[in-house]
């Protein structure tokens, strides 16, 4: 286990960059163009930087980012 002191300025930081790249691989989890596998490879990503989010983010910022099953099988 590791810790980490920072500033809030750079916890800001880190949610902003979490959040930015949470964004992009659910925008790419909706193209059809790309492979199934590829596309579970994309999501364990997710699932490793919405863990790194929900240490630093408040709860309701985190309920935004939840992947519901239900709309992964529409994407």
């Amino acid at each position: 286990m590791l810790g980490i002191l920072i500033h809030e300025k750079e916890k800001e930081e880190i949610q902003y960059l979490l959040k930015r790249e949470m964004d992009e691989i659910l925008f790419d989890l909706k193209d059809s163009r790309i492979d199934h596998l590829v596309k579970r490879a994309m999501e364990e990503r997710y699932k490793i930087l919405f863990n790194l989010f929900t240490r630093i983010a408040p709860h309701a910022e985190c309920i935004k980012y939840i992947l519901n099953p239900k709309k992964k099988k529409e994407m």
